[in-house]
C-alpha cells in the first residue's frame, strides 16, 4: 500500500524557516515530502549553460538538504515537467494535498492550473499561499475596489493597511517533526540537468543594518556599496520578505519603499494580464514605431555606446549578473529613448543576464523607462547620461572600474548625440500619442 502523504512543492521559496505554504503543510495531519522540480519547460529555454541563477538554486537546495537530512528527511528532486513529476509522485505515494506558495507570472499561473487539474483527477487537493510579497492581488485597492495604477497612492494605502500581523513569521520550526522520514536522496548534479558550474560568489543574505540606515543617502552612487543586493534572495525566497520588511520598517522608509515597489509590480502583473502577455501597460505605447536596429542594440549589449555610464552598467551586468539600480534606469532610458529600440528587447536581455531577474520588477522597470508603464510622469522624461554621471559618479570611479580604456583611442565615440536623440524620441512618441488623443 502506498504511503499517505502531503507534498510541499518548493519553487521560489527556497528556505525552511518562515515559509507560509510549508507551515500549513507541516501543520496538516499527513507527513510532508519536500519536493523541488527542475522544470524543463523553463530550463530548456535558457541559452547560457553556465547560468548563475541555476547555480544559485542548486546551492540553495544543497543548503536545504543538509537541514532536512538532520531532521531525518530529504528533498525529492525531479528534472522534468511539473505534470510528469506529479505523475511519478502519484505512482509512489497516495497524495492527499499539495502545498505551494503563489507565483504571479503567466507561465506559473498556467502551470499551477494544469497541476491542480491533474491532482484533482487523482483525488488530491492543491493549496496555495501568499509568501513572496506582503500584500498581493486585490489586498490593496482604491476605495472603489479597483487596483491602483500609480505607485504613490498605492504606497500610502499599503503603509496605512500594514500591521504587525502582516509581518509575523510563520513558525515552521515547531512542526519540523512532521517531515516524511526517509533516507537522504542525492541532489542531481548541475551537469546531469544540462548546466555547468559557475563561480559561487553570491551576495550575502545577511541583513546589513548599517547599510540600510544609510540607504537614502548612498543608494544612487554606483561606486559605493550602498544597496543591499538582497534582490536575488528575495527572488528565490532564500530569505523571507516578512523578515526584511520588519527590519526595513524600523530602520529606513526609503528602503521599505523599495519593498513596496515589489508588491506594486506583482499586483500590476496580477490585475493587468496584458502586462503578463508582454504588452505595454498603456496600450497606446504598443503603436510606437520602434527602430529595429540590431547592430545598435548589440553595441548597447556589449557596452560600446560611447556613453561611459551606460557602457559601465552593461559591462557590469555582463561580467557579474548584477547592475546598480540607478544605472539600470540610465541604460534602460538610453535604449528606449536615445536609440528608440523597443523596451522588450532590453527587458529580454536583462531576463537572460540578471541574477536577481524577476519578471514583475524587470517588466515594471523597463516600462517605467519607456514611459509605457504605471507612471504619472510624462513620456518626455529622457535621462541625460552626462548629467547623470556628474550627479552620481562625478569622479568616474564606477566608470573607470568597468572601462579601463576610457581615455584611449580604443573607447568608441558616442553612437548618437544626446540632443538629436532626444528630439527624435519626442517627435516619435508625440506623433503616436497625439494621433490617439485627437
Amino acid at each position: 500500500m502506498k504511503p499517505l502523504v502531503n507534498i510541499m512543492w518548493f519553487r521560489r521559496d527556497l528556505r525552511l524557516n518562515d515559509n507560509a505554504a510549508l507551515y500549513h503543510a507541516l501543520k496538516d495531519s499527513n507527513p510532508v515530502i519536500p519536493v523541488f522540480i527542475f522544470d524543463k519547460n523553463i530550463l530548456d529555454d535558457l541559452e547560457e549553460k553556465a547560468d548563475r541563477r541555476v547555480q544559485f538554486i542548486h546551492d540553495a537546495l544543497n543548503e536545504m538538504q543538509s537541514q532536512l537530512v538532520q531532521l531525518g528527511s530529504t528533498l525529492e528532486i525531479y528534472y522534468t515537467t511539473p505534470a510528469e513529476s506529479f505523475r511519478k509522485l502519484s505512482e509512489k505515494y497516495q497524495i492527499e494535498k499539495v502545498f505551494a506558495n503563489e507565483d504571479y507570472e503567466q507561465y506559473a499561473i498556467e502551470r499551477d492550473a494544469a497541476v491542480e487539474k491533474l491532482l484533482k483527477e487523482n483525488n488530491a487537493i492543491f493549496h496555495s499561499y501568499k509568501d513572496q510579497v506582503i500584500f498581493e492581488k486585490k489586498e490593496i485597492t482604491k476605495d472603489d475596489g479597483l487596483p491602483y495604477t500609480i505607485f504613490t497612492p498605492y504606497s500610502k494605502r499599503w503603509k496605512a493597511t500594514l500591521t504587525d500581523f502582516h509581518l509575523k513569521a510563520f513558525p515552521t520550526e515547531k512542526y519540523f517533526s512532521n517531515f516524511y522520514k526517509q533516507t537522504a536522496k542525492k541532489i542531481p548534479s548541475l551537469q546531469s540537468i544540462g548546466f555547468i558550474e559557475t563561480e559561487k560568489q553570491f551576495p550575502s543574505k545577511t541583513f546589513n543594518e548599517n547599510l540600510v540606515q544609510k540607504y537614502s543617502e548612498q543608494r544612487n552612487f554606483p561606486a559605493i556599496t550602498g544597496t543591499s543586493k538582497l534582490g536575488v534572495h528575495l527572488r528565490f525566497g532564500t530569505i523571507s520578505i516578512r523578515a526584511v520588511a520588519r527590519q526595513a520598517k524600523e530602520l529606513n522608509e526609503t528602503f521599505l519603499n523599495e519593498l513596496i515597489w515589489r508588491d506594486f509590480y506583482h499586483m500590476i502583473l496580477w490585475n493587468f494580464p496584458q502586462v503578463r502577455m508582454g504588452n505595454a501597460f498603456k496600450k497606446e505605447y504598443d503603436l510606437i514605431e520602434w527602430r529595429k536596429d540590431e547592430k545598435q542594440f548589440q553595441q548597447w549589449c556589449d557596452g560600446k555606446t560611447g556613453y561611459p555610464i551606460v557602457d559601465a552598467g552593461m559591462r557590469e551586468l555582463n561580467a557579474t549578473g548584477y547592475m546598480h539600480n540607478r544605472v539600470r534606469m540610465i541604460v534602460a532610458s538610453f535604449l528606449t529613448k536615445h536609440l528608440l529600440i523597443d523596451w522588450r528587447w532590453g527587458e529580454n536581455y536583462f531576463a537572460k543576464k540578471l541574477l536577481d531577474y524577476d519578471f514583475a520588477a524587470n517588466n515594471g522597470g523597463w516600462q517605467w523607462a519607456a514611459g509605457s508603464g504605471c507612471d504619472a510622469a510624462p513620456y518626455f522624461r529622457v535621462f541625460n547620461p552626462t548629467l547623470q554621471t556628474e550627479k552620481f559618479d562625478k569622479d568616474l570611479q564606477y566608470i573607470r572600474k568597468w572601462i579601463p580604456e576610457l581615455d584611449s583611442f580604443d573607447y568608441p565615440k558616442p553612437m548618437v548625440a544626446h540632443e538629436e536623440a532626444r528630439k527624435r524620441c519626442l517627435e516619435t512618441y508625440s506623433k503616436v500619442l497625439k494621433k490617439i488623443n485627437q
